[in-house]
C-alpha cells in the first residue's frame, strides 16, 4: 500500500469530488476549482505513482479534469460510486 501524508490524501480527495483539472503533458500539474495546486511537487508525484490521470487525451499543455485510477482510489481506501445501466 501507498503511504500518503495529509496533503496528498487532500490532493487525492479534490480529484475524487471533481474538483482538479490536469494537465496532459510528461510532469502534468494540477488546478483545483480553477486554481494552480500550491504543491505541484505533490501533483508530480500522485501522477508518476499512477493515482490520477487525465480523464480523457488532450493537446499537450491542455488541462483536461483529473481522475482518480483504481490505485489512487485503493491509496483513499474509498468505495468507487457504482453506475446503474438504465
Amino acid at each position: 500500500m501507498i503511504e500518503l501524508n495529509r496533503r496528498e490524501r487532500a490532493t487525492l480527495t479534490a480529484v475524487a469530488l471533481g474538483h482538479a483539472e490536469i494537465t496532459c503533458s510528461c510532469e502534468p500539474d494540477l488546478f483545483v476549482d480553477g486554481l494552480a495546486c500550491c504543491d505541484q511537487q505533490t501533483a508530480h508525484r500522485l501522477a508518476r505513482l499512477g493515482l490520477v490521470v487525465p480523464a480523457r487525451p488532450g493537446q499537450r499543455g491542455e488541462q483536461v479534469p483529473a481522475l482518480l485510477t483504481a490505485a489512487g482510489v485503493a491509496a483513499l481506501s474509498i468505495a468507487v460510486p457504482q453506475v446503474s445501466a438504465a
